[in-house]
């Protein structure tokens, strides 16, 4: 029997949400430099886009590797789809980017030349700097279909120029020529010379330009004798997963990844990105000579890896961004203030960034100096470059503390880091537990295990977060942290580090699991709703994620729907539920999008008027409920539920930043009704924060209007 329920697709639905990050770009009430870093984040976000998603695809798509989840047929059918969504995507970031962000530079005294013409007065600047900082570094190559081409590195930018030698040509056009034309690649000194040139200033005015605008303005100099007919940007994106034994033990993964993460940049072309003013004459020759399919070629702008834009000079005084919210120090935890002492007496919740992550620092570096510790245990998904939890955790294991880490070596982009973090920690003592076969472990908590010194019980105490323990992304993304010594938390989390070391098939008596309890728990809370809805009693259901993909849940959603369950999603990326179907017309969508990345966790059961609020790292995907050890607590201290409802409500009354997501997965702005305030959802939270703690932070930046 056909299911009446249906789905958006998982990769369009994330091009949606890469558009709504492009959306921001429009956003004048913004700082300029914070809509141009939007332009960078959509561009870079693409970019991973396609070295993972797409090139998934394209693997099925080609016969190469076989997937349960797609045929060969409807693998080449979304890759096709996907293409046509990005090329109008990118239409409008061009769009967006031309007619837009550089006419707002140029009022803002700010001129960014977009081509290889300057104006008299920097010509010969253009020329010094040239020959002075690029040419030394620059390597033409000869392109030809009959020899071996040179090898296009992975998103390294290159021109391609084609040109004609002066002494054969003949007093009819360059196109007219009898001789066929040469062609060239020469990739960028990236590494040499800064992808953005400041140029002298001329009366009230700053300049800039790309690198590869001054190349172009000085070809003639690089190819004497030859007549140079056009030059246009070219660039390379190649498959990043990479394919691993997942079986395999702790050892061999760690060869594996040793071994395979170098090979990362020479992976397959899954896309071939190119300028799109280029004669088809022209990519006919780049396609045959590189051995490009047709199906990997993405039309692109003048200038291509806009991901830069964030290391875009900012010459003017005049465009200092405002400040954002700082993170702020609580005054119940000052410096005289143990964490410990407060938590025995009440749980803690931190909401980062608006809350300082030195506080989480400031537990670990309780637990190093406490005689009472006896080990602490953490997870490390993404590990921050010179971590401070890291050198933390190091000086316990030389304070003679005995440490358990668990490394995720799996983490996509990080598998390098996390394994040489994981190898100093391990030289200094540290105990180090590496991946599980055939799972990743995302789950973001740390245990500290305590006793007394004659041998008392007294409190350990159990963190458990939405993000990862790394203090960069604690400045940037919006994440919550519970800090407690409840012992049924304590004691879950301690089976919990058990399973991870193979000791045992834990029972979890308040934690949520995925693999072990998870799903079966939130079948029950969902059906309590449902039963409330059918006796006529109000049914509520709340749910703040990153990604909403499984559609097992997402049926189970959808039939609360029907019984009349009233349900808010507050989804920031992937949402494959269809909102405002006959099955789905109790369910609203609702996507946030602003100066930090949404991504915390929160679910709220109305549960009869006595609400369950929970907090933890899954997503609603099926690779978070099914294939990874995932955690989550139910938040048991009144006050602090509390406080996370107020901060669902803030989020869901939004009306300067939050869209309403509709059925044809379009971002609908919600729109501030008249005589009501305006709600920027982050910044009326920060404020709230704030006006709890005793003591305001000087100069609090207000909410933007």
């Amino acid at each position: 029997m056909e299911n009446k329920y249906k789905y958006f697709k998982r990769d369009i639905s994330w091009l949606s949400f890469n558009y709504r990050v492009l959306l921001e770009a429009l956003d004048e009430r913004l700082p300029l430099y914070e809509r141009i870093n939007f332009i960078s984040i959509y561009s870079s976000n693409l970019e991973e886009f396609y070295k993972i998603r797409v090139a998934d695809h394209k693997a099925v798509a080609s016969g190469a590797t076989e997937s349960d989840e797609e045929s060969v047929q409807s693998a080449r059918e979304l890759v096709e789809e996907i293409n046509r969504e990005v090329n109008r995507q990118l239409d409008d970031r061009v769009r967006i980017y031309e007619q837009k962000i550089l006419p707002a530079l140029q009022k803002n005294h700010i001129i960014f030349y977009q081509d290889s013409h300057v104006e008299p007065f920097h010509q010969q600047f253009i020329k010094d700097f040239f020959k002075e900082e690029i040419f030394p570094y620059l390597q033409p190559v000869p392109v030809s279909k009959d020899k071996i081409v040179s090898f296009l590195r992975d998103n390294r930018l290159y021109l391609a120029i084609r040109l004609y030698p002066k002494e054969e040509r003949k007093e009819s056009p360059i196109l007219e020529s009898s001789r066929p034309p040469l062609y060239f690649v020469m990739k960028q000194p990236y590494a040499k010379v800064p992808r953005f040139i400041e140029l002298p200033c001329h009366e009230k005015n700053h300049y800039l330009m790309f690198v590869e605008d001054i190349i172009k303005a000085n070809l003639n100099l690089i190819f004497p004798g030859y007549d140079v007919e056009s030059c246009y940007s070219i660039k390379i994106s190649r498959d990043a997963d990479i394919l691993i034994d997942d079986t395999a033990s702790s050892a061999d993964l760690v060869a594996q990844l040793k071994k395979k993460v170098k090979k990362r940049k020479i992976g397959d072309v899954c896309r071939f990105v190119y300028d799109r003013a280029m004669p088809h004459d022209f990519l006919d020759f780049l396609v045959d000579a590189f051995h490009i399919h047709r199906d990997e070629l993405v039309p692109g702008d003048k200038h291509l890896n806009l991901e830069d834009l964030r290391h875009l000079p900012n010459p003017s005084k005049s465009l200092h961004s405002p400040e954002k919210p700082k993170p702020m120090k609580l005054t119940i935890l000052d410096e005289k203030e143990s964490i410990f002492n407060y938590v025995a007496r009440k749980d803690l919740l931190l909401y980062y960034p608006y809350h300082s992550f030195e506080h989480f620092i400031h537990f670990l570096y309780e637990a190093v100096h406490n005689p009472e510790t006896r080990e602490i245990m953490v997870t490390q998904y993404r590990v921050a470059e010179n971590s401070a939890v890291i050198n933390t955790l190091i000086a316990a294991a030389q304070n003679d503390k005995k440490v358990t880490v668990f490394v995720e070596l799996k983490a996509r982009f990080d598998e390098e880091n996390n394994l040489a973090t994981a190898e100093m920690m391990q030289a200094a003592g540290i105990k180090i537990i590496y991946s599980i076969p055939g799972l990743k472990v995302h789950a973001k908590v740390a245990l500290i295990r305590r006793r007394g010194l004659n041998g008392e019980k007294i409190p350990s105490y159990a963190y458990i977060s939405t993000g990862n323990f790394n203090e960069k992304t604690a400045t940037l993304y919006a994440d919550c942290g519970l800090f407690t010594c409840r012992k049924e938390i304590v004691n879950d989390l301690y089976n919990l580090f058990r399973t991870l070391q193979g000791k045992e098939d834990p029972k979890f008596t308040t934690l949520l699991v995925a693999r072990f309890n998870l799903i079966p728990e939130l079948n029950r809370l969902i059906d309590r709703e449902i039963a409330l809805a059918d006796q006529g009693k109000p049914a509520r259901i709340i749910l703040k994620m990153n990604a909403l993909q499984d559609p097992a849940m997402i049926d189970r959603l959808y039939e609360a729907s029907e019984h009349g369950v009233q349900t808010d999603l507050i989804i920031r990326g992937i949402c494959c539920l269809i909102p405002d179907q006959p099955y789905s017309r109790n369910i609203r969508i609702t996507r946030i999008v602003d100066s930090f990345l949404e991504h915390a966790r929160i679910w709220y059961f109305g549960n009869g008027g006595n609400p369950k609020v929970f907090m933890g790292s899954p997503d609603w995907m099926r690779r978070n409920l099914y294939r990874r050890i995932e955690a989550i607590t139910p938040v048991l201290d009144p006050d602090l539920r509390n406080s996370l409802i107020e901060m669902l409500t803030i989020q869901l009354a939004d009306n300067q930043k939050a869209c309403r997501v509709d059925a044809k997965l379009q971002n609908i702005f919600k729109k501030r009704t008249p005589g009501t305030p305006a709600i920027r959802a982050q910044y009326t939270l920060y404020n709230c924060l704030c006006s709890n703690n005793a003591q305001q932070p000087k100069d609090q930046p207000a909410m933007p209007q």
